[in-house]
Parts: C-alpha cells; structure tokens; sequence
C-alpha cells in the first residue's frame, strides 16, 4: 500500500529543499513543554503563530499605546500595529535570506505580548513599584507560558518561546556581542532588529504627526544614511542587513557600520526628544497614578 506525504511533512520537505543551512527547520524543533501529536496541515511553527493570533493577549493589543497615551486620531501606533510592522519587516528579511518565515512570524506577533497599558511608561511604573522589577519581555514569556487559556498557556515550541524573551533590547546593542544574550536562532534576531527598525521609524513618524518635533529636529546624519521619508529609512536598514549579512554567510546578522551608527543615532534622537520629552511626561504622571492605585487595589 503506497504511503502518502501529509501536507505537513511536504511543507517540512520544502524547507529541507530550499531554506538556507543556517535556518531552523520545523522539524529540527526542540518541541514543547509538553508533548504533542503533530497536525497533519500545519508545521509546529504554523500552529504556534496561529496560536497567539488567536489568543486574548494578542487582541488586548489594539487598545495598548506606543508612545502618546491618549493620542487625538486615528493613525497612531497602538502595540498591535506595531507587532504587524515587525511581522512584516521581519518577514521580507527572513524570506530574502532563506529563513524559516513561519518561525519567524511566530516570534514577532508574540514578541510584545506582555507588554503593559500606557506603553513603555508602564513598564518604567511597574519596574518603580513592583518588588523584584518588571520586564515586558519577560511578562511576554509568562503569558504564552502560564497566564493565556486560563493558566494552561498556549505551549509553544522552544525556538518560538526563546525568540519572544530574547527580542528585547532597550537602549542595548541592536546585535549583541555576547551570543547569550541573542536569540539562538537566526529567525529570533531576526525579530529583534525588525522591532527596532518597526519602532524607530514609526515613532517618529509619530512624534512628527503629532508636533512634538520638526522634520528640522531629525540628525542630520539620519537623513544622510537613512534617507529623508519613513520608507526610505525603512527600505535602506533593510536592504542593509539583508547584503551585509549575505556577505558573512550568515555567520551572523550585521549591519554596515554607517547605516548602525545612523540607527542608534535616530534611537537616541527619539529618546531625548520623544520617550523623555515633556509632552510624554506629563502624561507619565497620570499614568502613574493610575497604574499603582490599580496595582495596589488588586493587591
């Protein structure tokens, strides 16, 4: 009796066939916490990545802020767009270089799952108030681990779980130096330079739209290596690392030395001029209050 393929193990197949050495494959997976019978439609990374779109974590997103708390309009970030900007990103960069798209898909709709109401201004109250400190990266791993399905979680695969709590950088190195503090899959750095590329940019398309700065205000520098329009910016870091890491053979994920230095420099822009500006600490203070008269309540 002839034995026939599930579409699983040909999608498996596929990736064998065509995805670079470097990649992680589905079936190459460490698995998860608790074992699972494979589906014969969709690879273990499909399955996780449809997992946290359909989870309550993810939807709670669209009402969580990026930077301006109460924003008046429409076209402000709020967190769900932001995941969709990195999952983008993130995809054109790993089908461009031959990774596992599906993993790294997965990584970036989870990778801010945990992140607080009042944006980057709640994880700074909660860190001030909660003993032991507080980190959404971390936060992100406890929901998909233990807080979703009514404290079952979603057991998702390990590469999914590590790229989630490795995304994170802060004011760090976009690519660090030490490997134990990168993702260990290519897929999961991946998503950790697609969230600053997301971010930097859409930030401050955001601060612009808002007037809390000037076109006038952007580096000089910025506009010389990045290009001076939020696509532009975008297309250029890409590109970059998409050829700068071809030419190390995907030995690791690099950029080019003036396009980096461009991106920091536009990180330390937004923080000066964005994240720590008046504007946003005056709505600090209200989301301060509210956040620890919650926190103590609930207590």
């Amino acid at each position: 009796m002839q034995q026939f393929m599930t579409i699983r193990e040909q999608t498996e197949e596929l990736e064998r066939s065509i995805l670079n050495k470097k990649a992680c494959l589905s079936i190459k997976s460490k698995g998860r916490a608790v074992k699972e019978e494979e589906g014969e439609i969709r690879t273990c990374f499909q399955r996780d990545r449809d997992r946290i779109i359909h989870s309550k974590a993810f939807r709670r997103l669209k009402d969580k802020t990026q930077v301006f708390l109460a924003p008046r309009g429409d076209h402000y970030r709020t967190r769900l767009s932001h995941v969709l900007e990195v999952s983008q990103i993130a995809r054109t960069i790993a089908r461009a270089l031959r990774l596992n798209e599906d993993l790294t898909e997965a990584i970036a709709l989870g990778h801010d799952l945990g992140h607080t109401p009042f944006g980057h201004a709640g994880e700074m109250i909660l860190r001030e108030i909660h003993p032991g400190g507080f980190d959404h990266y971390e936060q992100s791993l406890r929901v998909v681990d233990f807080i979703e399905r009514n404290g079952l979680g979603l057991n998702l695969t390990y590469e999914v779980r590590n790229g989630i709590v490795k995304h994170s950088k802060g004011k760090g190195q976009i690519i660090p130096e030490k490997r134990s503090d990168r993702a260990e899959t290519l897929e999961g750095q991946v998503v950790r330079i697609s969230d600053l590329i997301a971010y930097v940019n859409h930030d401050l398309d955001d601060a612009l739209r808002a007037e809390v700065i000037r076109d006038s205000q952007i580096p000089k520098k910025v506009i010389k290596f990045l290009g001076n329009s939020h696509a532009q910016r975008i297309n250029t870091m890409v590109k970059d690392l998409i050829y700068s890491s071809q030419k190390e053979d995907l030995e690791e994920l690099k950029m080019s030395h003036d396009i980096s230095d461009a991106a920091y420099a536009l990180r330390d822009f937004l923080y000066a001029s964005v994240y720590e500006s008046q504007v946003i600490l005056g709505e600090f203070r209200k989301a301060k209050k509210i956040l620890t008269d919650l926190y103590e309540y609930y207590l």
